[in-house]
């Protein structure tokens, strides 16, 4: 983000203004995995985001939530969320998101050109490192930084290879809103502040804004009737809803040993909703299964309540990344996705992406 922040923190000190810079300035590019990096896409964080730069030596167990009490839910909703998913709750956060997207595999004209597109078949790992690395890179840079809005472009790049409706479009952003809102306040640590439930619908309206989605209601209850009003039209058993959610629970138990990847499988299945169940037609769990997974989420946020407060963010580092190792400088958002863009600064000549045989392929660099 650029703009400039001079507000109170929770302790009563007064941050100096400060604005967002490149944390290389004096540097043209940095090398990365798949190519050279220009400055200007490696944060400085503590420049980036000043009002998570300076903890105090001992907060309280409430500092954040007490330094997002004293901020604008609209104004700074991009630094609400970050600190609400980074540092408050970085795991359950990356929890629901999983589930959010697992949600939207329940609509068959969503499953539908998941399934044609086949990266959930053929690559499944990447296709979940991507989705994830994309939403972080929003989250922790801001939608409008370098970062950020080179991730925007790759967002719609990727979108605008399928014919996926505004509506398709509008309920997923809904499910990124309020899956977290609702899994916080049953599992985590502590409940939301109002002003942390308001900053996460500002924000994604904001993204989706810039995905050109339109339709988004301009309030965070109105939003919500229509997000239940369009899973009770569309949310029904098809073919492809249960293919999707097959490579994807199979993905998941592959992240653990072979030996508990049945009681992962039960796990994963016994969180999802009824709806959710019937919608990808997989087996009904006990109820004992439920309320155990339920437990267990609970039993852990209890110990959390008792941990020191998290001075380090966790987005991108939280983030389970197995196919771009060395965040964040080893790729750019560029790097990301099915069809990764070429950026002009790596390209010499013509900007028109050219075949083997030097005609133009038909792509154009972003």
């Amino acid at each position: 983000m650029t703009a400039t922040a001079s507000r109170s923190t929770a302790s009563g000190e007064t941050p100096e203004k400060t604005t967002t810079r490149p944390a290389a300035a004096g540097q043209r590019t940095v090398p990365g995995v798949f190519g050279s990096i220009p400055a200007e896409l490696v944060a400085d964080a503590a420049v980036e985001h000043p009002l998570t730069a300076g903890v105090p030596r001992r907060p309280g167990r409430w500092y954040w939530r007490d330094l997002i009490a004293t901020l604008d839910p609209v104004a700074d909703a991009a630094e609400i969320h970050r600190i609400t998913s980074s540092y408050e709750f970085p795991w359950d956060y990356q929890r629901a998101l999983e589930l959010a997207l697992y949600r939207t595999y329940c609509i068959p004209s969503v499953s539908a050109v998941l399934e044609a597109a086949g990266q959930f078949r053929d690559h499944p790992q990447k296709r979940y490192d991507d989705t994830a690395l994309l939403m972080v890179e929003l989250v922790e840079h801001g939608y409008d930084s370098p970062r950020g809005k080179e991730a925007l472009r790759v967002i719609n790049r990727q979108h605008a290879r399928y014919d996926i409706t505004n509506d398709d479009m509008l309920y997923v952003l809904s499910t990124f809103i309020y899956e977290p809102l609702e899994w916080i306040d049953a599992n985590g640590w502590r409940r939301l502040h109002p002003n942390e439930r308001l900053a996460a619908f500002h924000f994604y309206r904001a993204v989706g804004e810039r995905m050109k989605i339109t339709g988004i209601p301009g309030d965070i209850g109105e939003f919500r009737r229509w997000r239940d009003d369009y899973e009770a039209r569309t949310m029904r058993y098809d073919r492809t809803n249960e293919l999707i959610g097959t490579y994807t629970l199979d993905l998941m138990c592959s992240w653990y040993p072979e030996a508990v990847r049945p009681v992962v499988r039960r796990a994963v299945v016994s969180l999802i909703d009824d709806d959710m169940t019937r919608a990808f037609g997989f087996p009904r769990q006990p109820p004992v299964f439920r309320a155990a997974a339920y437990a267990a989420l609970r039993a852990r946020s209890k110990v959390v309540r008792w941990l020191p407060v998290r001075r380090r963010e966790l987005g991108s580092r939280g983030t389970e990344n197995k196919t771009y190792p060395g965040y964040p400088v080893g790729y750019r958002p560029a790097d990301l996705g099915a069809c990764p863009i070429q950026p002009r600064d790596r390209v010499a000549g013509c900007p028109v992406a050219h075949g083997p045989d030097g005609s133009p392929s038909g792509g154009v660099v972003a």
